[in-house]
């Protein structure tokens, strides 16, 4: 778990990385592979929805990251798994562990969600989503 915290403890950068290049997608890639399959266990996701959340990655190349652990992911799915551990980082400040945990597959009321859970919305609207959940959590924090 320590690698969610790492990555989710973010770098202050004075600028952002540059996803375009191939050197920076490979070096980023590992810790955030090893990332998104830890959240995958805590979230207890399954392998149909965790290959959602990426953005729709066939079974075989899901396969191979779960085998491996590693493999350059493109830019999408690099700031998926960003968002992603910007929202594990949110739960765990805003909820109890098993709270945090268990979240994304709970049923929520808030008028965003539609009584869905957020996990279902992040599956529909994609990265446009998450991003959202990723605000609303910063601004319950009173995060950036």
């Amino acid at each position: 778990m320590a690698i969610i915290h790492q990555l989710a403890a973010g770098i202050a950068w004075e600028r952002p990385a540059d996803l375009s290049s191939k050197d920076v997608l490979k070096r980023l890639s590992p810790p955030a592979v090893k990332a998104f399959m830890k959240l995958r266990e805590l979230w207890e996701l399954r392998d149909e929805d965790a290959r959602q959340l990426l953005g729709g990655i066939s079974n075989g190349a899901f396969y191979e990251l779960k085998k491996k652990t590693r493999g350059a992911l493109d830019q999408d799915r690099l700031t998926r798994v960003s968002l992603l551990t910007g929202i594990f980082k949110g739960l765990n400040i805003l909820y109890s562990k098993k709270l945090a945990d268990r979240w994304i597959q709970l049923p929520n009321e808030n008028p965003m969600f539609e009584g869905e859970t957020p996990l279902t919305y992040m599956m529909k609207g994609g990265l446009p989503a998450m991003m959202r959940v990723r605000q609303l959590l910063d601004s319950r924090r009173g995060g950036r």
